[in-house]
């Protein structure tokens, strides 16, 4: 996360047991208030397979109790989705919540497709069958220049006066200390870009970081021509194919348009919910050992 610390104070914190590592938690801090972590997608305890629950329920209190001591008020988490805890059935988060008293203050929407389920809708089959009738070319590329400066960030700006999250020189950092996991498609049409997705890839997951394209892509099928050859070629193996979120304005309204498109694909809706605890109720779980 050092790539962000020119915008975020970090306050990660480990948690040990008898000298040994059992659990971390990536934390920013903003004055009286932390988060887990604004850099990041999402956040959380962090912990082994195998940690006991006695063990995470400790954990959690002991970070709560250790922030609340820094003069922290209340510690603000971004859950993470199920579909990214693969092989893993040790998730105590919820309870810990609910025990904490959490306030769920927002709830985001992504659109996931399981990859064994595919169902394409007439409008996104139709503009496969455009994108083919274009002999539109897909290519994947290790650098992100094209993409960020012909289309990502001026389409961004255009429609809603906003920079992507990732500068150029962020996201091609990420691709340096992460260069398997972190992976850039475009498609072209005569050999000139005219849309592209940018991929965070985990074990069972390929997650749809951004996804733009130019002014002509309603008409060339771009992006329905790029999407269905990630899902039926490149990551065709994989779980899960995530196309991120729908929401706009703090999750409060879903762009209609592009929840639309990603169903197309037959994504579905799983949920995000972010909460925020007191630190000072770490006192309500010291009694949930009976």
């Amino acid at each position: 996360m050092d790539y962000h610390s020119d915008r975020f104070r970090d306050f990660s914190l480990m948690v040990y047991k008898k000298e040994k590592l059992v659990a971390v938690m990536p934390i920013n801090r903003n004055g009286e208030l932390a988060y887990t972590h604004q850099g990041l997608t999402y956040g959380g305890l962090v912990c082994a397979k195998d940690l006991k629950t006695i063990d995470a329920i400790s954990a959690f209190s002991s970070i709560l109790k250790y922030l609340n001591k820094q003069s922290i008020a209340s510690l603000t988490i971004k859950e993470l989705p199920h579909i990214y805890l693969y092989n893993q059935v040790n998730n105590p988060l919820n309870y810990l919540l609910f025990k904490c008293n959490a306030d769920l203050k927002r709830v985001d929407m992504h659109s996931v497709l399981d990859l064994k389920h595919k169902k394409y809708s007439s409008s996104r089959k139709e503009g496969f069958k455009r994108g083919a009738k274009h002999n539109l070319k897909v290519k994947e590329s290790n650098e992100f220049d094209v993409f960020w400066n012909t289309i990502l960030i001026p389409n961004l700006l255009g429609k809603h006066n906003v920079k992507p999250v990732h500068s150029l020189e962020e996201i091609t950092l990420l691709k340096s200390i992460f260069p398997q996991h972190i992976r850039q498609f475009n498609v072209f049409y005569n050999n000139e870009i005219v849309g592209g997705t940018t991929i965070f890839e985990t074990d069972n997951v390929a997650h749809c970081q951004y996804i733009s394209g130019n002014a002509d892509k309603n008409e060339l099928g771009s992006l329905d021509f790029l999407h269905h050859f990630l899902i039926e070629n490149v990551f065709k193996n994989k779980s899960y194919f995530d196309f991120g979120t729908s929401n706009i304005k703090e999750g409060e309204h879903i762009n209609e348009g592009l929840q639309f498109w990603k169903e197309g694909f037959g994504a579905r809706s799983i949920t995000q919910g972010f909460y925020e605890v007191p630190t000072l109720n770490y006192k309500l779980m010291e009694d949930i050992l009976v």
